[in-house]
């Protein structure tokens, strides 16, 4: 993690530490950066955060001064940005938002021209940039001067992208999406309907204030309400950028990114379309979903936490299915981001094709209890390293033995610590992981 740049992109308080003249400067810098030998072009989306209108106009104008051409896709989702950057011959493009945070946090996500995280070599040269280590960028001149060009096209084409992967019509099914007051709004419920469900929505009205209050995969008890209410099929929450997707089966039981990972994953095997038999999950999996995948006969492997961790091992060996607990799941085939749309059109594929409802999908994922608590420290290292803390980490995972486990692990995109228990039983959960948690907070580490 760098000084600016985190797991997931630069991200923080709009004006507080992710401001205006940083966005302008990323702009100034990619534009350069990408035009050093052609005119770049660089295609820009956000989010529906008040700010990220602010951010996108600092953008446009950093990467125009510099000589390239900014297209604007407008309010969309991340992966559409990924999707239009690797089909459409961008040299890059630019995401403006923080996913599942509040409001008043927004973020800057750069997309390779493969449609991939940003690379951490091109990131350190924009971080020595924004610290004025890199010298001065010249402004573009007279014709040179970039221009900016609506590009809502390429976000319906990326509509029309997903509709075309649908296997069936899903005529007679009551589907409930919540947008979360965020990008999907914009393309969901179109998407849906195009492929002729009876679609019901909720959160779908952003006033650039409300995005994920409340509401969508971060708050899914709304979701779960509303698919009982109205007698739903089944339900989809994305987050405020929509890679993120949690669903909720007809009974309105959450279906997590471990469920939704098992239910494609052995529906791909049956199907001979689960290349090298390997489903990519990250350390914070639930012991459930390895033990179902050991009956299944498929294969796992483990990386960080982090959809681009994920990614970067299913690219390496040619893995198809990989994602997060949190509902980032990549299905490689058809796109280089986590992408909550295609997600839910991937589960409705599965349960059309098999006939079943999503409740007896899951049956055979028994999940263990778990628990998370994050303590927000002053030095995440000097957290981790406190020889009191790695001891109580120690008795920790004794207490547990071979029926759960500990995981403590520093936040990518926040300064906090994470402490992770799973176990047979909540209480023995919240034991292990409370044993932990009390010992950095009465060694000083803590802040508020």
């Amino acid at each position: 993690m760098g000084k600016y740049f985190g797991t997931d992109g630069f991200r923080g308080e709009a004006n507080v530490v992710l401001t205006v003249e940083h966005a302008f400067q990323v702009g100034r810098f990619l534009g350069w950066y990408y035009g050093r030998e052609h005119k770049a072009r660089v295609v820009i989306g956000k989010d529906t955060r008040r700010s990220s209108y602010m951010f996108e106009y600092a953008l446009a104008a950093g990467l125009t001064s510099s000589g390239a051409d900014a297209f604007l896709l407008h309010v969309t989702t991340t992966p559409s940005v990924a999707y239009v950057v690797r089909t459409e011959d961008f040299d890059c493009g630019i995401m403006i938002s923080a996913s599942h945070n509040p409001f008043y946090d927004n973020g800057l996500k750069v997309i390779n021209g493969r449609g991939e995280k940003l690379e951490d070599s091109v990131t350190e040269k924009i971080e020595a940039y924004l610290d004025g280590r890199a010298g001065e960028i010249p402004f573009a001149k007279r014709e040179d001067i970039g221009r900016t060009v609506d590009y809502a096209m390429g976000r319906n084409r990326y509509v029309g992208y997903l509709i075309s992967l649908a296997t069936r019509s899903f005529k007679g099914m009551r589907v409930g999406l919540d947008c979360s007051n965020g990008s999907a709004h914009a393309i969901a419920k179109n998407v849906f309907d195009a492929l002729g469900a009876k679609t019901f929505v909720i959160h779908a009205e952003p006033d650039g204030t409300n995005i994920n209050e409340d509401c969508g995969s971060t708050h899914i008890g709304e979701l779960q309400k509303f698919v009982l209410d109205e007698g739903l099929d089944v339900g989809f929450a994305y987050d405020g950028d929509a890679d993120r997707c949690i669903a909720v089966d007809e009974n309105g039981k959450v279906v997590d990114g471990d469920l939704i990972m098992y239910v494609c994953g052995t529906y791909l095997k049956e199907r001979g379309q689960l290349e090298t038999n390997t489903v990519v999950a990250t350390v914070m999996s639930n012991l459930g979903l390895f033990k179902a995948l050991d009956e299944a006969g498929i294969q796992y492997e483990k990386t960080q936490v982090g959809d681009r961790f994920v990614y970067e091992n299913m690219t390496q060996n040619g893995h198809r299915l990989g994602g997060e607990q949190s509902g980032h799941i990549i299905f490689s085939k058809y796109a280089s981001t986590g992408d909550g749309i295609l997600t839910s059109l991937k589960i409705m594929e599965v349960m059309l094709e098999k006939k079943m409802p999503l409740s007896k999908l899951c049956e055979p994922v028994k999940i263990y209890p778990q628990l998370l608590k994050n303590v927000r420290v002053k030095d995440q290292k000097a957290a981790m390293a406190d020889p009191d803390v790695q001891a109580a980490i120690r008795a920790a995972e004794a207490k547990l033995g071979d029926d759960g486990r500990l995981l403590v692990r520093l936040s990518g995109t926040e300064p906090l610590v994470r402490v992770m228990a799973e176990a047979m039983s909540n209480s023995l959960c919240r034991e292990v992981v409370d044993s932990v948690v009390q010992v950095i907070i009465d060694k000083g580490h803590q802040t508020v």
